[in-house]
């Protein structure tokens, strides 16, 4: 059921490592992607798979994690994601890429989850190295990283009170809480 996929896809940052993501699984995410809506139809963008631990190493030094996080900078060996696909945009193809960029990644992160995968989207990257390192030529912006793996950690939803902050925290047993503004609050009319 849609909603259930909705609600179990937050954002994932412990996986269990050493759980291979298969290629074939990655095409199979980037497919869905390729049919999902696109602005004007243009179909501008492009995307780079990774599974090899030495491959996803590059990709991971290139990452900023978790920023409400203060005393956890990023995964630890053996926490980390076993698969990434970083989204890219085509600048021959189109100069704004914000709408099929959006609809990519959920489209991407609702298969993992629909597979026992789970995902983080990723913005904080450092761009210039990760395009350096792929040899990408400057036609090519680097978007979203998406990082993909076994789930280690659980992750809930809890509803925001008056007051609450949307800061993201972790309890006493590493239960990862993410707090959502009440549907009372976000509808402006009816």
């Amino acid at each position: 059921m849609i909603e259930d996929l909705i609600k179990s896809n937050r954002s994932c940052r412990r996986f269990l490592q050493k759980e291979a993501v298969p290629v074939d699984t990655l095409r199979w995410l980037v497919n869905l992607a390729r049919v999902s809506a696109s602005a004007a139809n243009l179909q501008p963008l492009k995307y780079i798979l990774s599974n090899e631990p030495l491959k996803n190493d590059m990709i991971f030094s290139c990452l900023k994690w978790a920023a409400y996080l203060k005393d956890w900078p990023s995964p630890p060996e053996g926490e980390r994601p076993s698969a990434y696909i970083i989204i890219v945009g085509d600048g021959n193809i189109a100069k704004s890429f914000g709408p099929d960029m959006g609809i990519a990644a959920q489209s991407l992160l609702l298969g993992a989850r629909e597979r026992g995968l789970a995902g983080c989207m990723i913005g904080s990257i450092n761009k210039e190295l990760l395009q350096e390192m792929f040899h990408l030529p400057k036609r090519f912006e680097i978007l979203l990283v998406i990082a993909l793996g076994k789930p280690k950690e659980t992750a809930v939803i809890d509803d925001m009170q008056p007051g609450d902050g949307i800061e993201y925290w972790r309890d006493e047993h590493a239960v990862h809480h993410v707090p959502k503004r009440r549907l009372e609050d976000i509808i402006l009319s009816e």
